[in-house]
């Protein structure tokens, strides 16, 4: 959707938790700060202090910032050296990725114990279809007080509900609402709501499309739906003058859909100081497709397409692609795909990014796999599985591959002694 920045906030009592919720069957459910409350939730001491989660380094992006941050100017998605330039003061944290799985996890849990019309748009937000739970939970304005009730007594965590007629309109709720608030839009005041809103509000109005639609003198939503349809077109286009003409009137007939496929399962790699050196792609190759293997084997997914990104020092960027005959999960697989794929390009210049994707998803547990000829019956795979289950039960990377232990590893190896090491070479003998 449009920017959630220009959304304005602060309380009107004409939408506020009292309001007239009939008919008002979709919520919007969005954690306040996520990333930067998980955080502080493991570390009280930093409660009331502004916080910073994301990457640490010189090229980092700011995941997310706790609202004691956010009154300096910080905002999600901004270059981590702005932020420390616009607070200096701030603590500057690395994601914690098991603590925010695990807190994703626990959150969708309390959406599903509403109702199983669930659609996840991301590990801290989600749409729900309450028009069945009313019965047992009451209006849908009491089942948002109830999630916000429960997601602070067993969480500790904050979180901003829109509750309206549509998935647009409630969307738009929950951002006024923030922070920890609760917004309802009645259906006979959708209009009321909108029209007031800058163009930038609307789904899919980008900073170039609200440059243009200003040109046109359209500064607000209102605006844009007195706008002749046949000026909107020549402006944007047939499809998206048709889909912000019927947003505007705050129309949207999209349905909450819980079944959320996958399409792809990948991760990317920012260096902090561009690269040229093959062997330190080849780590980061490695590093990226452990991380890819482990994200597919969580979800049981399974893909057949492995594609690599590369940005180059002057922003170009190159993508590769191959599709092999047999489905995989296993990291080493991954890798070696990618490898070859790097390989192949003959990239020469300095290097800023890298990415590794795994595309064609289907269900590992309904996908069959044959074994290569003179491949073991049990290596790779299972050792790559033993891993995860030693991740799972103690948290943090314990078990990786040998070539992946920097010296910078080695020192942390020696606060460690639990962590295993594999050999790149050959997979360890399945006990």
């Amino acid at each position: 959707m449009g920017r959630s920045q220009v959304v304005p906030r602060g309380r009107d009592p004409r939408f506020g938790p009292d309001a007239d919720d009939t008919g008002c069957t979709i919520l919007h459910v969005d954690m306040d700060a996520f990333f930067a409350s998980v955080a502080v939730r493991s570390h009280p001491e930093l409660r009331g202090k502004p916080v910073v989660v994301g990457g640490v380094g010189p090229r980092g992006v700011v995941s997310s910032a706790s609202y004691e941050a956010r009154r300096f100017g910080v905002r999600s998605a901004m270059p981590t050296a702005r932020a420390r330039s616009l607070c200096p003061q701030a603590i500057f944290l690395p994601v914690e990725g098991p603590a925010i799985a695990a807190a994703s996890k626990a959150v969708m849990a309390i959406f599903r114990d509403v109702t199983p019309l669930v659609e996840p748009l991301s590990s801290d937000e989600a749409f729900l279809d309450v028009a069945g739970a009313q019965r047992l939970l009451g209006r849908p304005a009491e089942i948002a007080r109830q999630i916000r009730e429960r997601m602070f007594a067993e969480q500790e965590l904050t979180c901003s509900v829109g509750v309206a007629p549509t998935k647009f309109v409630a969307k738009l709720g929950s951002t006024r609402a923030k922070p920890d608030g609760m917004v309802v839009v009645p259906a006979g005041l959708i209009l009321e709501f909108l029209h007031p809103l800058p163009v930038d509000a609307l789904w899919g109005v980008g900073e170039r499309a609200a440059e243009t639609l200003r040109r046109l003198g359209l500064t607000t939503v209102g605006e844009l739906a007195q706008a002749p349809f046949g000026m909107l077109r020549r402006a944007v286009g047939e499809a998206s003058a048709a889909h912000l003409h019927e947003l505007s009137w705050g129309r949207d007939p999209r349905r909450v859909t819980p079944e959320h496929v996958e399409k792809s399962i990948g991760a990317e790699m920012t260096f902090d100081v561009d690269v040229a050196d093959p062997l330190v792609i080849r780590r980061s190759l490695l590093a990226l497709a452990e991380k890819v293997g482990a994200r597919l084997r969580a979800a049981g997914q399974v893909g057949r397409t492995v594609s690599i990104k590369v940005r180059l020092a002057d922003f170009r960027t190159v993508n590769r692609s191959r599709t092999v005959p047999t489905s995989t999960d296993v990291a080493r697989e991954i890798f070696e795909i990618s490898w070859a794929l790097f390989e192949a390009l003959g990239a020469s210049d300095h290097i800023r990014l890298v990415g590794v994707r795994v595309e064609g998803l289907t269900e590992a547990a309904t996908t069959s796999r044959q074994l290569s000829l003179g491949e073991p019956e049990r290596g790779w795979r299972e050792a790559e599985a033993a891993a995860d289950a030693v991740a799972a039960r103690f948290g943090g990377a314990r078990v990786g591959p040998a070539s992946l232990l920097g010296r910078s590893d080695l020192r942390r190896t020696e606060n460690h002694p639990q962590r295993t090491v594999v050999p790149l070479s050959e997979p360890p003998t399945p006990s």
